[in-house]
């Protein structure tokens, strides 16, 4: 983390202490939060960010600060810290509500920011597998709240294992998202697919911008659902995110993959290109 964050509209040293136990939001877990990739000064997508953060906010309750205003602040952190190519992230942390409100609450929610350098995550990832780690039918499917602890300790046991990631079922055994990602197989050649929302996935900012956005001739990027025989079967697995874009997956819970086929490589570059050209045409200070 860099040595400036962001907390309702103030620049602050990351040790300054400014969070009581009584905002509620902070005990439950009640708020959303995004990660965005910071591009030649430009928060990449961010209109797709703030989109998905109002729809869980409303479903949560959570208040949102006007966009404009909060665009600008992220903005400014991002030019305090000289975080010109980074990953930003931002939550927005609910402050009043149910039974342990604590006394003195100035406000209704907390905006929290901070950067950090880009991480390195190598060539490729191996993945192990967790059941019934995704309900598809529950009404908060797919929203991404600061109630993390759960794909915090999926993630941190796979580790132990000797994982990088792994890879979440919904409740009907199907292949859902990992704990920080999601997930696309090359099933056959040239056609892309990766679980539908209903799998109880997240509708992750890269996943949207391969199926709405990116035109490479030879893929056919869809929705489908796929099994692990689908995965262990397919000439090219990866798993997409803010910071990792596109990352080859090499082995699924100990077994190798095929790796036969390109579709991880040509898409990279598809959304490489994709992602320069956003940043080119998207003044850092406006609010687009």
């Amino acid at each position: 983390m860099h040595k400036l964050l962001l907390h309702n509209g103030r620049i602050v040293p990351t040790s300054e202490r400014g969070i009581s136990p009584g905002q509620v939001g902070f005990l439950n877990g009640w708020g959303v939060f995004s990660t965005i990739r910071v591009v030649d000064g430009v928060l990449f997508a961010f209109e797709r960010h703030w989109a998905r953060m109002s729809r869980d906010a409303e479903l949560l309750h959570v208040p949102m600060p006007a966009r404009d205003a909060f665009h600008a602040d992220l903005l400014r952190l991002i030019n305090a810290n000289d975080a010109r190519n980074a990953t930003l992230r931002t939550a927005v942390v609910r402050n009043r509500g149910g039974f342990f409100e604590g006394e003195g609450i100035e406000s209704d929610f907390d905006v929290v920011a901070f950067t950090t350098g880009l991480n390195r995550w190598g060539e490729s990832v191996a993945l192990g597998v967790q059941a019934d780690a995704r309900h598809g039918s529950s009404p908060f499917a797919g929203t991404k709240v600061t109630s993390w602890v759960q794909n915090l300790t999926f993630l941190e046991n796979a580790r132990a294992q000797g994982y990088d990631e792994v890879v979440l079922l919904d409740e009907h055994g199907r292949v859902s998202e990992c704990t920080s990602a999601n997930i696309f197989a090359e099933v056959r050649t040239g056609e892309v697919y990766t679980p539908p929302l209903f799998s109880g996935c997240l509708p992750g900012v890269t996943r949207a911008i391969l199926l709405e956005e990116i035109r490479a001739d030879q893929y056919e990027i869809r929705e489908k659902h796929l099994s692990l025989d689908d995965l262990y079967a397919a000439p090219s697995v990866f798993i997409t995110s803010t910071t990792r874009e596109l990352l080859p997956v090499a082995a699924i819970a100990g077994r190798p993959l095929l790796r036969t086929g390109n579709a991880a490589w040509d898409l990279q570059a598809a959304f490489s290109s994709y992602m320069r050209a956003y940043a080119a045409k998207t003044s850092p200070v406006g609010t687009h």
